[in-house]
């Protein structure tokens, strides 16, 4: 049976697993022979033989075992991704822990979520050695980064499905010329031609006089004054 190998989804097979597979792919790559017994896997029989049943045998048991090991890496990586937030959760005591299981996680393909950065940042702040603390920076920094990239690919993926579609010009409409304006007819031979309006210029505003501006003041005189001059 197919072992996995890895959180990235590696396989290791056997040499039984490996020749029943070399078989098989020789067979996809030229779908017009067929492989012989395993016995003579070498020679090639035409198409129209029909296939040996402990061929078909092998092939159908290691398509059993393959998804069988597909599962188990599954269900491997969903304990290590639990693991992870177990040894997340009982941080700070847990510190050395979490930080290996993240840095595994993170090299087997895992997008740090808000709940690591956090964590990483109170770790980075607490007090330790110089080694340790340029550790726990460059995983964040590493963990930053990668958040980043995820977000942007997502927003671009989301903007792509999204655009509004550009509407396209059906065949034939394209090739059809524009109709032009008919030409306005000329005027007659005893006819003067016509002369274009020419445009209202607005008038200037005028200039007020100092008198209007400044009205002369006449003084007023008292009836005692006035009495006096008659």
């Amino acid at each position: 049976m197919p072992t996995p190998h890895g959180t990235r989804g590696g396989m290791a097979f056997s040499a039984n697993e490996l020749s029943v597979l070399r078989r098989a792919l020789a067979e996809v790559l030229h779908p017009s022979r067929r492989p012989g017994p395993p016995a003579a896997s070498t020679a090639l029989t035409p198409a129209a033989a029909p296939r040996p049943a402990e061929y078909v045998q092998d092939c159908l048991r290691l398509a059993e075992a393959l998804d069988e090991a597909v599962h188990e890496a599954g269900r491997l990586r969903a304990f290590l991704l639990d693991e992870l937030v177990r040894y997340r959760q009982a941080l700070p005591g847990s510190a050395g822990g979490y930080l290996e299981r993240l840095t595994a996680a993170l090299a087997a393909g895992y997008v740090p979520r808000a709940d690591d950065l956090a964590a990483l940042r109170r770790l980075r702040a607490l007090p330790c050695g110089p080694a340790e603390n340029r550790r726990r920076t460059v995983l964040l920094r590493r963990s930053e980064t990668l958040a980043e990239n995820d977000v942007r690919l997502r927003l671009e993926a989301h903007m792509t499905m999204t655009a509004p579609r550009r509407l396209l010009t059906l065949p034939g409409l394209a090739d059809e010329p524009t109709p032009k304006p008919a030409p306005k007819p000329g005027p007659g031979p005893g006819q003067a031609p016509e002369e274009k309006p020419k445009p209202a210029t607005p008038d200037k505003p005028r200039t007020p006089t100092p008198a209007e501006i400044w009205p002369p003041h006449r003084r007023t005189r008292k009836p005692d004054q006035a009495a006096r001059s008659a």
